[in-house]
């Protein structure tokens, strides 16, 4: 169908094999030892990167990755029937820094541009209790590929590396809640900037994508177009730069009156 994220390697140590996840809910039982889970397999993501990964997942539909399987689980026979499914969710580890920095009790979600504070437990934040992540994408089958075998996704929002505890099928008629409501979390009506392009980013996409197999240039588009600024930083001076990873490229760009502007693309740590 089209090719999806494999053999990338971000710089970062690799995730033990085992990942504890203590609780407290148990503090007052015979059972002090919490759980303990194995990771099923690590992500390959474009995002090396925290800066620009999508705040949900199936925002950034040009976001394509893969799931490296780990053994025991590397098993065709553990996916048998997920062909008949179109998206699955992706139970994981925020394993960057969340595991060392600790919980927090409120959290300033990007949503109410990281002014206004709110209980962890109605965001979506990483600094949890137990650092775990819920994501919906979209699935497009199994794949051999030199790192073994591999589940394809699209609409990612996981950093690269990130371990995967277990995938389950989305299912519309339990999972599709259409009277539910969205709290702060509602959708805004903010106007979003076009993206334009300088002469030196479209050669620099040119030359880390001549074929197009990454869709650099659509992912750049939806990854800024989203504003992946902190919300605080709305208040800074035009044409201030920023910086962001996808792949192993480093994306320069800056906020004009009327649009975002990708000023260069270029081999990251050049």
């Amino acid at each position: 169908m089209y090719p999806y994220v494999s053999g990338w390697r971000c710089s970062k140590p690799p995730m033990h094999a085992t990942v504890p996840i203590p609780t407290s809910a148990w503090r007052n039982s015979s059972n002090m030892a919490g759980f303990q889970f194995n990771p099923i397999g690590i992500i390959r993501s474009p995002f090396s990167d925290k800066f620009g990964i999508p705040r949900q997942p199936r925002l950034v539909n040009a976001a394509r990755a893969s799931l490296v399987l780990l053994p025991p689980y590397d098993q065709e026979s553990a996916f048998k029937g997920l062909e008949g499914f179109t998206h699955v969710w992706l139970i994981f580890v925020f394993h960057d820094d969340c595991l060392d920095a600790g919980w927090r009790p409120t959290v300033r979600p990007p949503r109410l541009g990281g002014r206004e504070k709110v209980g962890v437990f109605a965001s979506r934040a990483p600094y949890r209790p137990n650092p775990i992540g819920l994501s919906a994408v979209e699935q497009h089958g199994l794949e051999r590929t030199g790192e073994g075998l591999t589940l394809r996704l699209q609409g990612i929002d996981l950093l690269d590396g990130t371990p995967v505890l277990d995938v389950k099928p989305y299912v519309p008629y339990a999972d599709k809640i259409p009277e539910a409501s969205q709290g702060f979390a509602r959708a805004t009506t903010s106007t979003r900037r076009p993206i334009r392009f300088s002469d030196a980013a479209i050669r620099g996409i040119r030359e880390r994508d001549p074929h197009g197999h990454l869709c650099l240039q659509q992912l750049i588009e939806q990854v800024i177009a989203q504003d992946p600024r902190p919300g605080y930083m709305d208040r800074y001076p035009l044409r201030r730069r920023f910086a962001l990873r996808l792949y192993d490229c480093e994306i320069v760009w800056h906020i004009e009156a009327d649009a975002f502007v990708v000023c260069s693309v270029s081999c990251a740590g050049n």
